[in-house]
């Protein structure tokens, strides 16, 4: 038998299968996924890779083929059907197989494995009297101790006895040599979960929700495995819905993926899980320890857990029947990654459920453009849930125009308005949370006074301001000067926002003196447990206050907040990118949706400087349908996802006169293959032109066959692979990029 080898070196001429003889001390012992040692390259250095597939005839003369040398011993299986996805992600995104291989393997490494031991007594009661005598008469006091205290219990935790008890290992051997005693040890896994309890709420399913209950129900005992959406807006019993239909595929025996977009949410998520499935639950996610990641992998694919809850990573849960994914606010931009391969986690959980015959189920209150799109072509299915769950209802919002504040002499960066609210809910005891909207920081240019924002003529996004003094966009290149005076009204008040969460912080102090605040952001979060201890003081109402950015708004439950203010609304609007429409919609509806979950009435205050824009105005009515027309029509009109597929060719290199020339050299062969059936635009300068003294340039291919776009990567691939001009270069492509670069 031969083996397929993938190198574990990511390098592009690498990026195919070597064949290795399968020495005979190995011969079925070997399965896909797994982690070998090989000898490797002319001086046959011994080299890491992976086992893709075997092979009964060898493809090339055996006396030149080598042997692989051993199984990696601290080396961790990729599951096969791991393996199917990894080659399908390398496909769809490009890169090497390797790192495809690597992005679906979540633990790198074996780690040490945590035991338990226990000490047993081998002896009946009156033999074990007996030895107890001896050892007394005998002065062995060490050992009558134990002796004592088995014969008190039968079975001791090793641990307890050497520290409480005092007794040395050294004695515990004696008596084992004796026959007193054995030894016994377990596995112990690590758990992450520490679980607070709750007081378990009755479930009670309004009609929407066993509707979509119902549906589900049907499709998957027929063994019809789709994706659905559910639209539900906030507070609507989305995740009642999600955990109903987990139980049902677990009553099947099968397992269930649950991905998150923040880990922020994981506690207030999993504490509602755990309720339900006990110990059945599982996290996976950045901040636990490499052993902890290894224990829920480990217990995961021996079928110990059947629910696995996580971020983007836990795709990759290596579960022996998976028959459910779940990913919750859809729309969240963290699905996608930003290393090779550049994968969005709902296209590639379809595939993973799909090569395992699962369902997916995608949930929002602002679904993606994309999803609901495909709802509209009939690829998804919608499930709709338009009312709260319980008593609650929808928040009453209103707008606060800055630019009216600024005219009324308010430099403050409080409305009145929210000022006033602000007050009214510190004498009621009630909570509030401030939302600064940080997205598009980098970026645009407004005026205080009028609302004016600097665009692009030609591509419709707002321009970027540079260091070198000039306003620039990101997709065709165009550019000119920065200005110091709004052209629409003389205001000299024109630039960028400045202020930060910990700016706001010192203002609500210094006007409320009296107020609790919390402060949840990258400085406050960075500790292991930093977002629980926010989260769960809040929760318990330890304070008035929570300011934060996007991570506090973000499907948490809070039923004393009545009050949300929204800062900064303007600040995702007109960053420089085509969904920042999408994005300031989708932002403004789930920080109102933290308002008004509980028994009392909620407000929402949005400060912005653009009240008419059609974001602002759907988000304030909580209208997805109406925001979704607006810009699904301006997608169309543009030439942009979802009516239209984007790929982004991503360049870096030191030589700045040779990037510019490579970038010239793929653009000319792009359109030259795609015989003029793709737009290209660029290739131009991003945002952040130099990066520790690398320089960058990209490339956009616009196109409505996502096929066509995947061959076009295929030619530049090879393309770059045959010319020795790009392999000082790094090259990477991003399809349908949630960023814009």
């Amino acid at each position: 038998m031969y083996a397929d080898i993938i190198i574990d070196i990511t390098h592009e001429k690498l990026d195919k299968v070597f064949q290795y003889i399968i020495p005979e001390y190995l011969q079925g012992k070997l399965e896909a996924g797994m982690e070998v040692i090989v000898p490797f390259g002319r001086g046959s250095r011994e080299t890491r890779g992976y086992v893709v597939g075997f092979s009964e005839k060898a493809d090339y003369a055996e006396d030149k083929m080598k042997e692989i040398l051993c199984a990696a011993e601290d080396g961790v299986a990729i599951e096969a059907r791991l393996v199917k996805l990894a080659a399908w992600m390398h496909k769809a995104y490009g890169g090497t197989m390797i790192q495809a291989l690597k992005t679906v393997l979540p633990i790198k490494r074996r780690e040490r494995e945590r035991k338990k031991r226990k000490i047993v007594c081998l002896l009946e009661e009156a033999e074990g009297y007996e030895r107890l005598k001896f050892y007394q008469d005998k002065n062995q006091k060490a050992r009558a101790r134990l002796m004592a205290a088995l014969l008190d219990e039968r079975e001791l935790d090793y641990g307890l006895v050497t520290k409480k008890l005092h007794i040395t290992s050294a004695v515990i051997g004696a008596l084992k040599e004796q026959g007193v005693l054995e030894i016994e040890s377990e596995r112990v896994y690590r758990n992450p979960v520490i679980y607070q309890e709750e007081h378990s709420k009755e479930i009670s399913y309004t009609e929407q929700q066993r509707n979509a209950i119902h549906i589900f129900s049907k499709d998957y005992a027929q063994g019809k495995y789709q994706t659905y959406l559910i639209h539900g807006i906030t507070g609507s019993g989305k995740t009642e819905v999600y955990m109903e239909m987990i139980r049902q595929a677990v009553e099947a025996g099968r397992q269930a993926i649950v991905l998150i977009p923040e880990i922020a949410l994981t506690y207030q998520t999993v504490m509602r899980f755990y309720r339900k499935f006990g110990d059945r639950v599982s996290i996976m996610n950045s901040r636990m320890s490499a052993g902890e990641r290894y224990d829920q992998m480990q217990r995961a694919s021996k079928g110990d857990v059947d629910v696995m809850i996580g971020p983007r990573s836990a795709l990759f849960t290596p579960f022996p029947d998976l028959g459910l994914i779940v990913i919750d606010e859809e729309h969240e931009n963290s699905y996608k990654s930003e290393q090779v391969p550049r994968y969005h986690a709902r296209e590639t959980a379809a595939a993973r459920a799909k090569l395992e015959r699962a369902s997916l189920v995608l949930g929002s209150a602002t679904p993606s453009l994309e999803s609901y799109y495909r709802c509209q072509t009939g690829e998804y299915r919608l499930l709709e849930l338009t009312r709260r769950a319980g008593s609650g209802s929808l928040p009453a919002v209103y707008t606060a125009d800055m630019r009216q504040e600024l005219a009324r002499g308010n430099r403050s960066i409080f409305s009145d308005m929210l000022h006033d609210k602000l007050k009214e809910r510190l004498e009621k005891k009630e909570q509030s949370m401030l939302f600064l909207n940080r997205r598009g920081y980098a970026g645009f240019i407004s005026c205080r006074a009028c609302g004016y924002v600097v665009k692009c003529p030609h591509c419709d996004v707002s321009l970027s301001a540079h260091n070198n003094g000039k306003l620039i966009c990101h997709y065709c290149g165009y550019e000119e000067k920065n200005i110091k005076v709004c052209p629409a009204c003389g205001s000299k008040h024109i630039g960028g926002f400045k202020a930060g969460t910990q700016q706001i912080e010192e203002l609500v102090k210094r006007d409320f003196p009296s107020a609790r605040v919390l402060r949840m952001d990258l400085d406050t979060t960075r500790k292991k447990d930093g977002y629980e201890k926010i989260l769960s003081a809040f929760s318990h109402e330890e304070a008035d206050i929570l300011i934060g950015t996007q991570m506090i708004v973000k499907g948490h439950d809070f039923p004393g907040v009545t009050l949300v203010g929204i800062l900064a609304a303007d600040m995702s609007l007109y960053s420089s990118d085509y969904r920042a429409g999408e994005r300031t919609f989708q932002l403004l509806v789930q920080a109102a949706g933290r308002a008004g979950r509980g028994r009392k009435a909620g407000e929402v205050v949005i400060q912005t400087y653009s009240p008419e824009h059609y974001s602002i105005q759907t988000a304030s009515r909580q209208d997805y349908a109406a925001f979704y027309n607006e810009e699904i029509a301006f997608r169309r009109l543009m030439g942009y996802p979802p009516a239209e597929n984007l790929l982004a060719v991503l360049m870096t290199g030191e030589d700045a006169r040779l990037l510019e020339t490579a970038a010239g050299y793929l653009r000319a062969y792009a359109a030259r293959v795609s015989g003029g059936r793709v737009e290209i635009i660029g290739p131009a300068t991003p945002y952040v032109s130099r990066v520790s003294d690398v320089y960058r340039k990209i490339l956009y291919l616009k196109c409505p066959k996502y096929g066509m776009l995947i061959d076009v990567k295929n030619y530049l691939e090879q393309y770059i692979q045959i010319n020795s001009g790009f392999q000082t270069l790094k090259i990477q492509f991003d399809f349908n990029p949630m960023n814009i670069f």
